[in-house]
């Protein structure tokens, strides 16, 4: 990683927990202020991506396509082509959805809603509507205990230490990020979960009656193996785990950024969860001077490495507040 953070309004870990507990407001509601002020050109950037539907249907055209045609391959090419392609299409498709869960797919809301459910069809479990209210708390109450639901919880961070534990909780970080939200803050089901439910249940069942079992045996593996020890996985990690202490959000700029929808640059989406995916290095560009002194990471495989490896970062690694 490069650059340095200021650790200033973070305390060290301490009898509560070793969560870094901060006193301060969240860094990002002051960066967009100074930002704003410093470059008012920053609104034209923001505003929806009419690309990503056309994305969105392609990355669903190939994947229930492999689902299908997979069915008589070998071991070895099944395996390699699950990992190496389907995983990442899986994770396009999780990342299709971060997007459309700020309105920033289509115009209207209720476009976006549907497009996210069509996006969802080839992870098999419904989760895109649920999934949006807990990411909205996250970036509106970044860090918040008992509200931002991207945090592990006590039990989960006590029990997953140490190097064989954190490769165990790397292995299925993709069911915590999918069940720790459910089991901390429960939401009340509305028609839009029932609709995500029932077109889910509708598609699943459509392809098993047409193909048998195999392709959503597939679409299964796909999505554990995209939440796994996967090198896009590691952007998970690499968002808001502390690595140099007083810093709670890091961004990456490296070419995965290609196979995600930019997700890489956070630390700028987060500073402007209103500009789509591709106007964020244009962000980036127009206000150097915020971005450049930030620690940032240069490889999500390598924060994976990192975080298993260092003493120092776990998954208690991150910043806490209380309002």
């Amino acid at each position: 990683m490069g650059g340095g953070a200021a650790s200033a309004g973070v305390a060290p870990r301490g009898a509560r927990d070793r969560f870094y507990w901060s006193n301060e407001e969240e860094p990002h509601v002051a960066r967009r202020r100074a930002i704003l002020k410093a470059h008012p050109e920053v609104n034209k950037l923001m505003g929806p991506e009419p690309r990503t539907k056309w994305i969105v249907l392609a990355l669903v055209a190939a994947q229930v396509s492999l689902s299908v045609a997979l069915r008589a391959a070998s071991w070895p090419v099944y395996a390699a082509t699950t990992y190496v392609v389907g995983a990442t299409i899986t994770h396009a498709l999780f990342l299709a959805i971060h997007e459309l869960a700020h309105n920033l797919g289509a115009k209207r809301p209720e476009s976006n809603r549907l497009i996210a459910i069509f996006a969802n069809l080839p992870i098999v479990v419904p989760y895109c509507v649920t999934f949006k209210q807990y990411h909205i708390e996250h970036h509106k109450q970044q860090g918040v205990d008992g509200v931002d639901t991207d945090i592990p919880a006590r039990l989960e961070a006590r029990i997953f230490q140490g190097r064989l534990g954190k490769v165990a909780w790397c292995l299925s970080q993709i069911l915590f990020y999918a069940l720790r939200p459910m089991l901390i803050k429960k939401q009340t089901p509305t028609l839009m979960h029932a609709l995500n439910f029932a077109a889910q249940g509708v598609f699943n069942c459509a392809l098993v009656h047409f193909y048998g079992w195999a392709p959503i045996r597939y679409l299964v593996a796909c999505f554990l193996l995209a939440g796994s020890l996967h090198p896009i996985a590691g952007h998970f990690i690499a968002e808001h785990y502390v690595f140099t202490q007083g810093q709670e959000t890091y961004s990456y700029y490296g070419p995965l950024n290609l196979l995600t929808f930019n997700v890489g640059y956070h630390n700028e989406h987060h500073d402007f969860p209103f500009v789509a995916w591709s106007n964020l290095p244009a962000l980036r560009a127009l206000a150097p001077e915020f971005y450049e002194p930030l620690a940032t990471h240069r490889s999500w495989s390598r924060v994976i490495w990192d975080f298993i490896m260092r003493d120092d970062v776990s998954t208690w690694s991150r910043t806490k507040r209380t309002k």
